[in-house]
């Protein structure tokens, strides 16, 4: 494989592993009666709307009544390096346990 396609085929991978991020974190919210775009804005409040986000939270493409575990979202956040959004999700989690 040429560099090209190689460099090509790792971004590729990079954002369909984020696509798969951002499903994980609204279903998790949906699974907590959560606004997905509140939680983002409050944990970065100086950018604009995230598309991606918008986006996967107009389609379809939900995974339903799939549950996420508190623990693997913030592990996911944090893999991506969301450190703002993992801490406001922990926020709520805590808030949620009260």
């Amino acid at each position: 494989m040429e560099s090209n396609n190689i460099d090509k085929h790792i971004i590729q991978k990079y954002k369909d592993d984020e696509n798969l991020m951002i499903r994980l974190f609204v279903q998790w919210c949906a699974n907590h009666e959560l606004d997905p775009q509140a939680l983002y804005q409050k944990a970065y409040p100086e950018q604009p709307a995230n598309l991606a986000l918008l986006e996967v939270i107009e389609s379809d493409e939900g995974f339903d009544e799939f549950h996420i575990d508190n623990e693997t979202m913030l592990d996911v956040l944090q893999l991506f390096g969301n450190e703002d959004l993992a801490f406001t999700v922990a926020e709520e989690i805590q808030r949620l346990e009260k």
